[in-house]
This record gives C-alpha cells, structure tokens and sequence, in this order.
C-alpha cells in the first residue's frame, strides 16, 4: 500500500522589524564638485570664456598641476592663478547683495588719482572675496547701486544680453517739445552708436527746472546725460531709481546701505537656493538699513 506524501508547508519569512532608535542613514555632506572656470568667475576675477582662456594658457593651476578644461574642484583642492594661491569657498551658497544708496561726489572705483572719496569706503568688510559693483555711476550722478560677492551674478546682472532695464529720474532746465521727447524715444546717434529711451514719462516740476522719468536698457558711460546734451539740454540732476528687478527702497538715505536677505535675493534674481541655505528666520519685517561708519569731513555726502 502506497503511502501519500504530504508536503508541510513552509514558514514564512521572518520580517525583521527596524528599531525606533536605529540611526538614520547619514546624508551626504560633501559640497559638490564645480568646475574650476565656475569657481573663478563666481569669486568676480573675470567672465567664465575669460577664464577658459587663462586655462588654456597654462594660467590656472589645481593642487600645482597645469588645469585642464572641464576640471572640477572640491573641498581641499589648492586652486591658483598666475602662481598665487586663492582663497575660495566650496560649495558657496546664496550670494551676497547690497543695496546701496550713492550720493553726489563719490566715485564707483577703488582707486582714484585725484584721492576722490569712494563708493567702497562705505561697505562693510569681507571676510573672503570683494565686492563687485554692479554697473558705475558718474561722479555726479546719485541713486541705486548694487553690489555682490559673486561675480556671476554681477556679470548676469550687466550683460547686455539680458537686456535688464535702468530707470532714472532726470531733472532738466527747461521742458521738453514733443519733438524732443519722439527723437529721445525714437532714436539719436551718439559718438559710440545709437541710443534711445525705452519709455520717457513727464514728473512735472516748478519754475525752469522740470522732472521726468526715463529707462534704458544699456549702460554705456554716462549715456542719459549725453542723449540729453545731443539735443542741447542740461541735465541738472539725475538719479537712478531702479535698475532691472531692485528698485531704490524709499528710507535707504544717501550714504548708507541695507543687506538683502538670502530668501529675497533668491527670489528676485531667479536663482536656485542650495541644499542647505544659511536663511535667517523671517519675522515678517523688512530688512533695516545700516549706517555706514562716520566719514571723515572730505567724504561726506552733500544733503
């Protein structure tokens, strides 16, 4: 008589429970790997295709070794230009920006033969890197300046390829015919080529002197004053009031600046924020301007 084999089932798997108090797994810290003419430019030494060429020009070197295109650098690695060792950020985070308001008689450059008093005497220190002007301003000219710690977004800033506007607010001796205002708007021919306002708006004004508003899209050297001066006018007074997305905050006096929290500088200039954004904790109140250290008598602003 045969036998029926019965085949015993088999136990199921045992699921090993995970403990509550078993570490997570950790998350991986290192900044990321860049590429080197990225670096270089961010920390505003010159344009990215500037520093290509340098490269190829045996200028740049990585950890004492000639650098090549598309080499990245991290965390440790020794990065120098011309034989001198830089002093560079990995893993740099949101930039920084200063709004600064320029009074009338201070220059947009760090040295100047004359010994005129300088837009750069007035900015807080860096621990690291410089600050970059974002545009210039005439000597005479006052209003918004804006200035980074990263040489990127300063170039982006003023590249004429993104056509960011400028606007100003200009008072004139004398008041525009409507065949002043079509050619200003329309086009005129100056010594470097042609230029034109993109908009032209009446501000009223009393007596000879009359105000009106104005943006342009370039930032050739003092190019408002001359469009104005083509026509035979005198510019009295000028006054950049907005340049691309920033306008020229309301209590920011002549002679003092104001940091821009690193959340707002990602939202108006569109950038990306890093993993790990060193942000302040938002209290719902807008950022205060700050007094620039006393200046000596000759650097004073004229009120």
């Amino acid at each position: 008589m045969k036998t029926k084999e019965v085949e015993t089932p088999r136990a199921a798997p045992r699921r090993t429970r995970a403990r509550k108090d078993a570490p997570a797994p950790a998350a991986s810290t290192e900044a990321p790997r860049e590429r080197v003419q990225k670096v270089l430019a961010r920390m505003g030494l010159a344009s990215r295709r500037t520093i290509e060429e340098w490269i190829v020009q045996g200028r740049v070197a990585i950890n004492d070794r000639p650098a090549q295109l598309g080499d990245r650098v991290g965390p440790g690695d020794r990065i120098k230009v011309d034989g001198k060792l830089l002093a560079w950020r990995p893993g740099h985070g949101v930039p920084r920006v200063l709004l600064y308001h320029k009074p009338e008689g201070e220059i947009v450059s760090r040295e100047d033969p004359q010994g005129r008093p300088s837009v750069f005497d007035r900015l807080p220190a860096l621990r690291k890197g410089r600050w970059i002007a974002v545009g210039r301003l005439d000597f005479n000219t006052s209003g918004l300046l804006i200035f980074t710690d990263d040489g990127e977004l300063a170039n982006r800033l003023m590249h004429p390829r993104y056509e960011l506007e400028r606007e100003y607010a200009v008072r004139l001796i004398g008041e525009l015919t409507p065949q002043q205002i079509e050619e200003l708007t329309g086009g005129i021919t100056l010594e470097d080529g042609p230029a034109r306002f993109e908009s032209l708006v009446d501000a009223g004004g009393e007596g000879a002197n009359h105000w009106y508003r104005v943006t342009i899209k370039e930032g050739r050297n003092r190019e408002v004053r001359r469009m104005f001066e083509a026509l035979g006018l005198t510019v009295s007074r000028l006054i950049r009031v907005r340049y691309g997305p920033v306008a020229l905050p309301p209590r920011l006096r002549r002679g003092m600046w104001m940091e821009l929290p690193p959340e707002t500088v990602v939202q108006t200039f569109g950038l990306t924020p890093p993993a790990k954004a060193s942000v302040p904790a938002a209290n719902g109140k807008a950022p205060r301007p700050r007094a620039t250290p006393r200046p000596s008598p000759t650097h004073r602003p004229k009120r």
